[in-house]
């Protein structure tokens, strides 16, 4: 990969870096909030599942936004007013309904992010490479997740969230500095730089919205992406207060719960350098992608089971840590086969992919609060239905997914 693709993935990948870690402070931070602010469990649901109100509204117009305004513009403007958001939270924090107001405007900044960067990754990269990029994408969301489970507990809340935001703020100007959109490069220098695979169709031909929910393949990915996004988001936002309510763990020293996403970074790293080696042996692109996929779904489906099973608060960090680190894998299973069945549409399949998986986000809050408060406490019917969604979602892949191009 020359120095230009590297210098693109990488700023992309610290972007999701920035991004995972500004969603991961607030389920962390919100435990002493809630003590600080009074806030109720039902409460704390609602300001937990804000941030995805915005993130799918914004799926429908980040494909709008790319063509009007080019890539560098989108992903700068992303990035920026997500890091204002964080950057005022402490501020806004004293009203709740303020504070969940920033929060919708907080996941409507960064649900642009992940589909401008598969727009560039789609145009950008060659096949043979695209399982590593994505993976080093995910990658490093896990590592930002993994530096907020360790950095919160032990800083001021209101600290946090100043870091953060000021993290934001100096990759935007990064961003600004040295990147050239790739259309505009091809357009004007014709740039090497502005890659498009040769085995992608490219053309004029303007598809109607209907064909983008028309076919199975494209239906296999965004159910895949459900299922994966259900049990992240579970995890995500009630692993600190799971903890703490079910194995009395102390809230000042929970930088345990990095480990899950530790092992998430590392096994998608190694995910993605295993797929394309796999690709590049001769394996069928269609093989490699179902095998991931497989992988991702059905051993975090099987982990949760034994991590709700288990009575030891060792074993249970242990289990959800195998649990993360399997999800890994769909880095180079469904999340990169947009690339290959729609290279040309890469930012608009997922942009509706990821609207669609961010419908748990939404019902994580609420219907995780309404279930352990219906169970008595307890967290049993939680995991069992995010284990289920998991193997459906890994059927449904196995059997109707595909990696020749449709779009």
């Amino acid at each position: 990969m020359s120095f230009g693709k590297s210098r693109t993935v990488t700023l992309c990948s610290l972007a999701n870096f920035i991004n995972a870690a500004d969603r991961a402070i607030m389920p962390i931070a919100i435990i002493p909030m809630a003590k600080e602010f009074h806030w109720n469990l039902r409460l704390q649901g609602y300001i937990l599942s804000s941030f995805p109100i915005g993130y799918l509204t914004s799926q429908i117009f980040a494909h709008m936004f790319v063509r009007r305004f080019g890539t560098k513009t989108v992903l700068a403007f992303a990035v920026f007013t997500w890091s204002l958001v964080t950057f005022a939270t402490p501020f806004l924090a004293p009203l709740p309904f303020v504070l969940i107001c920033s929060r919708i405007a907080l996941g409507f900044g960064e649900g642009l992010a992940l589909p401008t960067i598969f727009h560039i990754f789609s145009n950008y990269v060659p096949m043979e490479e695209r399982s590593r990029s994505f993976s080093y994408l995910i990658a490093l969301g896990s590592v930002g997740q993994t530096f907020a489970a360790v950095v919160c507990p032990h800083i001021a809340w209101r600290v946090v969230f100043f870091i953060f935001g000021l993290m934001g703020f100096f990759w935007t100007f990064m961003w600004i500095v040295t990147y050239r959109d790739f259309n505009i490069s091809m357009a004007n220098t014709g740039d090497e730089e502005a890659f498009i695979h040769p085995s992608s169709k490219v053309g004029n031909k303007n598809y109607r919205w209907i064909e983008f929910i028309s076919h199975w393949p494209l239906w296999a990915i965004y159910i895949a992406h459900f299922a994966m996004n259900w049990s992240s988001y579970i995890v995500m936002v009630w692993l600190p207060s799971y903890l703490t309510t079910t194995f009395d763990a102390d809230p000042a020293n929970l930088s345990f719960t990095a480990f899950p996403y530790v092992m998430n970074c590392l096994s998608g790293v190694v995910a993605g350098h295993f797929a394309d080696s796999l690709i590049q042996n001769r394996w069928t692109v269609l093989s490699v992608r179902r095998l991931m996929t497989a992988i991702g779904l059905l051993g975090p489906g099987l982990f949760m089971l034994f991590f709700i099973s288990v009575d030891n608060l060792l074993l249970a960090v242990v289990f959800i840590s195998i649990s993360m680190g399997l999800s890994a894998c769909n880095s180079a299973g469904h999340l990169s086969n947009h690339a290959d069945i729609a290279p040309n549409h890469a930012g608009i399949t997922f942009a509706i992919s990821n609207t669609l998986a961010t419908i748990p986000g939404i019902l994580a809050g609420p219907v995780t609060a309404e279930l352990v408060q219906a169970s008595h406490g307890r967290w049993f019917p939680v995991f069992i239905l995010a284990s289920g969604v998991n193997f459906v979602g890994a059927i449904i892949y196995q059997s109707q997914s595909a990696s020749t191009q449709i779009l």
